[in-house]
């Protein structure tokens, strides 16, 4: 029986999504302009959008224009974060390293600078970020507003590795929020874009580092059993439950001092495995789990060794739509059970694993595992041609049922009256945004339907 490598399964099992990008243009294009999110989700046509080189150039066009403004990076987030019918502020050329320390490990750079781009550059001075998020294609600022995170019970999200920024409010005016302030940093890391638009930040990093990581397939409840203890064994550990499936995809990193490279053994006929997965029609659940499980024990675990930025994050050519919270860690096993029992019993049509992980609790208002202790978070996903309503509308209760925290810049369906209940700091958001933009010029209509405004 040949073996199948992890990632040969996850191609075979994701679809082909199609995707369409917002469109380039010159610095300041005035009519309608076309803009499109990541997955081609999230759509709009702006008033106006502005490709900012500057923070005196963002300044000047808060200062001499009215209406509505978002401020847009990567677009990566799922959720409708950034469509709006006024203008968009684009910060995607605001990238440039601008300054580092290195003997207190820390760097100073533009709000537009992509996280997949700054592994690299770091490393040439000897730097590498704390953690990093599964997918590397944000903006610094985009990944930061919205409370994106990597794997790992030790390791907070990526917004907790920010201590320093500068906030230009909707009226030019700048602010300059660091660890002198530590309630203000709270409030103005996980910002949703809300508070202002953000130009740099200075990021807490450390010296340059390698991860071995290893992947391996295992059935779902024998690491689930053992999952606080894989957890607390290894700097990251997560796994990917396998729908229609009793397996999961586990992977596992930790710092080494091992030589750069990979020890996998790939399978000889991706045809067959892509076949195997292709099912009859309208196959029955038992039928589809009897498939996934032989397949997922063909998976052969692999092992490899590398810097740290290019192993943390992975290269996703499919694109998606994303569902994602976060429940107490002790109430993350039984959530997981009962979403995949769900998708099994109502016969849901997907074939997209989960992704399931620990994040460490931290102090930011906004985050999703603020508080005294480690959250588990599930993710949830449809390829970006798949209508991702009915799938998502079915599961996202679940959630809900274990005091679920939604991530910002991915879809939910969550209003202020629950998220306030939520958020022990939501209320003292509320005033701080009001008080930097008591006119609503940063709300569009997907804000105003979080902060009740």
């Amino acid at each position: 029986m040949k073996k199948t490598s992890r990632r040969v399964f996850l191609a075979a099992s994701v679809k082909a999504a199609l995707f369409s990008a917002y469109a380039s243009g010159s610095s300041i294009m005035s009519g309608p302009t076309p803009w499109s999110n990541w997955s081609g989700g999230q759509t709009c046509r702006p008033a106006g959008r502005h490709d900012i080189t500057d923070e005196g150039e963002l300044r000047k066009i808060l200062r001499s224009s009215s209406g509505q403004i978002r401020p847009v990076g990567s677009s990566h987030s799922f959720s409708p974060l950034i469509p709006t019918d006024g203008h968009l502020i684009v910060v995607d050329q605001l990238n440039q390293i601008r300054s580092y320390d290195q003997k207190a490990m820390t760097v100073t750079l533009g709000a537009g600078a992509r996280l997949g781009d700054l592994g690299a550059q770091l490393d040439t001075i000897g730097q590498g970020m704390i953690n990093l998020p599964d997918i590397d294609r944000q903006t610094i600022a985009g990944a930061m507003a919205t409370g994106t995170h990597g794997t790992g019970v030790t390791l907070p999200a990526l917004s907790s590795m920010i201590i320093g920024l500068r906030l230009v409010t909707p009226n030019g005016n700048v602010l300059n929020i660091d660890t002198s302030d530590m309630e203000m940093l709270h409030a103005a890391r996980v910002n949703v874009g809300a508070l202002g638009i953000v130009t740099e930040v200075t990021i807490q990093n450390r010296e340059s580092y390698k991860l071995k990581k290893r992947e391996w397939a295992a059935p779902t409840e024998d690491i689930l059993d053992s999952f606080a203890d894989l957890t607390n064994n290894h700097r990251h550990f997560e796994i990917f439950p396998l729908v229609y499936s009793d397996y999961s995809l586990a992977l596992s990193m930790d710092e080494t001092n091992d030589p750069i490279g990979k020890a996998v053994t790939e399978p000889s006929d991706d045809a067959s495995i892509a076949e195997s997965l292709g099912l009859t029609a309208n196959p029955t659940p038992a039928e589809r789990r009897k498939l996934s499980n032989i397949t997922a024990s063909r998976i052969q675990p692999s092992e490899s060794v590398d810097v740290s930025y290019k192993l943390l994050s992975n290269l996703r050519n499919s694109r998606f739509n994303e569902m994602e919270y976060s429940v107490p860690v002790e109430a993350g096993a039984d959530c997981l059970r009962e979403i995949l029992k769900t998708i099994y019993d109502k016969k849901i049509d997907v074939v997209f694993p989960l992704e399931y992980r620990y994040v460490k609790a931290d102090q930011d208002w906004l985050s999703m595992a603020y508080g005294d202790h480690p959250h588990a978070t599930i993710s949830i996903h449809r390829t970006a041609s798949e209508d991702f309503a009915p799938y998502f509308d079915i599961i996202e209760p679940i959630f809900w049922k274990y005091a679920g925290r939604p991530h910002w810049g991915k879809i939910h369906s969550l209003k202020h009256k629950e998220l306030v209940k939520l958020y022990p700091r939501y209320r003292d958001f509320m005033e701080l945004r009001k008080s930097l933009d008591p006119s609503g010029r940063l709300l569009n209509a997907h804000l105003r339907t979080l902060f009740n405004a």
